[in-house]
């Protein structure tokens, strides 16, 4: 039975969110605090993969690996709805020599099917490694919600949940209006605990900064390079994204790394020592407890729901966590492992 649902949060959750929900007949508006994916969505480097997977609880690569195979398809679907290309490309990643201990990768990647070659200096290449140009995306995804009558409303800040016994009935909003609706979805990203209390328990979800340099570097490099937590991104157009920094400041999103994160870029990549970053930018990820995102109804309140707390992997999580969360909404059983 198609529900009438209100997004709180115009990420690549909320809108992944909003695109699986309106899939199967809902009538969805989204509400954002400032523009639509404009936050951790945009500032990211749009790697389908995780940083890396043995590192991580088998609960998050397993999500994060579903909604990258999820992703041809997702994108071709968008492109052939929007006319807007969000840049899906399969360009391998390469894990240099000196990183983070690889002494569980082989066995990690033998038990979950994924290729690799071992270079002679040491480095890993991960040839089925993907990325997508996060803008785009969002461009793209919007696009074809709005073609499919999906209500986006930006520079809308939720500022009050009514409650009725253990129901949302109603939102107020900074621009003065009450918005209600049958079922409302939390998807604000960093900001999404925030958005709950005190009213309300949320899930200990937390701001992690992150900052990011971009360059103009035509054929330097072809596929993504990573070392320790810096990695580097080529894109289709000839720029390389440069990132990023775990910083733990709270919603501060002062730009100041500029100067070390070039150095560690030229370090990998010796001709980016030349080029100067043509801009550079911090983002907000929503962090949380062992980086397990929250895809679940709340425990107090019958008609709210929560997709939020990706930490670095939203992009790479959206379209398996969107799959979730409609599962949910609509009492429907979980099925091909998400």
């Amino acid at each position: 039975m198609p529900a009438d649902i209100i997004i709180i949060g115009a990420g690549i959750a909320g809108l992944s969110s909003a695109y699986e929900l309106a899939e199967k007949g809902a009538s969805v508006t989204v509400l954002d605090r400032g523009r639509a994916g404009m936050e951790a969505s945009w500032a990211g480097g749009g790697i389908l993969f995780p940083l890396l997977p043995w590192d991580y609880p088998e609960e998050v690569t397993a999500l994060a690996m579903r909604g990258a195979a999820l992703y041809p398809d997702w994108t071709h679907e968008l492109l052939s709805s929007s006319g807007i290309d969000p840049e899906y490309v399969r360009c391998g990643m390469k894990v240099l020599e000196g990183g983070r201990s690889m002494e569980n990768a082989a066995h990690w990647c033998a038990a979950h099917d994924v290729r690799f070659e071992r270079g002679p200096g040491g480095e890993w290449f991960f040839p089925d490694v993907a990325q997508v140009r996060n803008p785009r995306l969002i461009r793209a995804l919007r696009a074809s919600l709005e073609s499919r009558g999906v209500r986006i409303v930006e520079n809308c800040e939720v500022r009050s949940l009514a409650r009725e016994g253990r129901r949302i009935v109603r939102l107020g909003t900074s621009d003065g209006n009450i918005w209600a609706a049958q079922d409302f979805v939390v998807c604000a990203g960093a900001w999404s605990k925030m958005l709950l209390e005190p009213d309300l328990p949320g899930p200990d979800i937390f701001p992690v900064k992150g900052q990011m340099l971009l360059f103009e570097a035509a054929n330097m490099l072809d596929t993504i390079l990573l070392k320790d937590d810096l990695y580097l991104v080529p894109r289709k157009d000839g720029h390389i994204l440069a990132g990023s920094t775990l910083e733990h400041v709270g919603f501060d999103k002062s730009v100041t790394a500029a100067r070390m994160l070039h150095e560690k870029a030229a370090e990998i990549l010796p001709g980016l020592a030349a080029e100067n970053p043509v801009r550079q930018w911090a983002g907000l990820r929503p962090g949380s407890p062992g980086n397990v995102p929250t895809i679940a109804r709340h425990p107090d309140i019958d008609n709210l729901y929560l997709n939020s707390g990706h930490f670095r992997y939203g992009v790479t999580m959206a379209p398996a966590s969107a799959k979730r969360l409609a599962q949910i909404v609509f009492g429907e059983p979980s099925n091909s492992g998400i």
